[in-house]
């Protein structure tokens, strides 16, 4: 018989399986350098405290992406709830209580910040949705539908009733799970990542990279001499569908006002031409 329903309960196999990851043995560590800590500050031992926590044991999920998304594929897929809490918390103040720094809201934000630049230079916006919630932006990478939440740019009021500790280990996941997305993408354009000499500041255009790089001709292969069969006709007809869309606002420039949400319409305006 099972207890409460507000127990978990987890397979004999899976606890087996995590006793050999390193990260155990990572935790382990980390909660023994804190006991010591913690015994040094009781005995006023100010010097090895602050040598304790120097010396803190640290630990990478690299190895968990490469073991949970053995392709690039799989990795888009899983993209969309990492994408959602990233523009989260890149619209969160920073905050002590909560365990929010500063350093952490923009990492946040440099890595939208590429991914969308990484969209808007291969046109790989498809729709935009505005609904009170925010707004909605779906992209086509690589054969994947990959759609989001991002919130308005209001100053946002932190809650009393939310788990943040919960929020903020899914996002640990998700900001190694997006570096590596925005390296694979970046070096599929020839570009170095991270870009070191590109800073992170709120008055910055959304796109200061496009410096960076060269005119690159996206031109479809497909010309009129081309022997298409008919099973693929659907797909090149959409394809060229979405070529057609990529070119609305081709030539056009806007002028935007102070009040407006810049860094939607920026992105919206350069996916599609503007």
């Amino acid at each position: 018989k099972f207890g409460h329903k507000t127990k978990v309960y987890y397979h004999i196999k899976d606890i087996k399986y995590l006793l050999h990851d390193d990260l155990l043995d990572k935790f382990r560590a980390i909660t023994h350098q804190m006991k010591k800590i913690k015994r040094a500050t009781v005995r006023r031992e100010k010097d090895i405290a602050e040598h304790l926590e120097k010396n803190m044991p640290s630990y990478s999920l690299n190895h968990i992406i490469k073991q949970r998304y053995p392709s690039f594929v799989d990795a888009l897929r899983d993209l969309d709830d990492a994408l959602a809490l990233l523009s989260l918390f890149a619209s969160f103040p920073a905050h002590n209580l909560f365990d929010i720094p500063k350093d952490l809201i923009q990492e946040c934000q440099r890595s939208t910040r590429d991914f969308l630049f990484y969209c808007s230079h291969k046109k790989c916006l498809r729709k935009v949705f505005l609904s009170i919630k925010g707004i909605y932006y779906q992209v086509e990478i690589m054969g994947q539908s990959i759609t989001w939440l991002t919130p308005y740019k209001y100053t946002q009021k932190l809650v009393d009733d939310v788990d943040y500790k919960v929020m903020s280990t899914f996002l640990e996941f998700y900001r190694v799970l997006i570096k590596f997305v925005n390296f694979k993408l970046f070096n599929s354009i020839g570009l170095d990542y991270p870009m070191k000499d590109v800073p992170l500041v709120e008055d910055l255009p959304l796109f200061p990279m496009e410096n960076h790089l060269e005119k690159i001709n996206f031109e479809g292969i497909a010309g009129d001499d081309y022997d298409v069969e008919k099973e693929f006709e659907g797909d090149l007809q959409q394809e060229m569908e979405h070529k057609k869309n990529t070119k609305l606002f081709d030539g056009l420039v806007f002028f935007m006002n102070r009040e407006t949400p810049k860094f939607s319409l920026e992105f919206v305006i350069r996916s599609f031409g503007g």
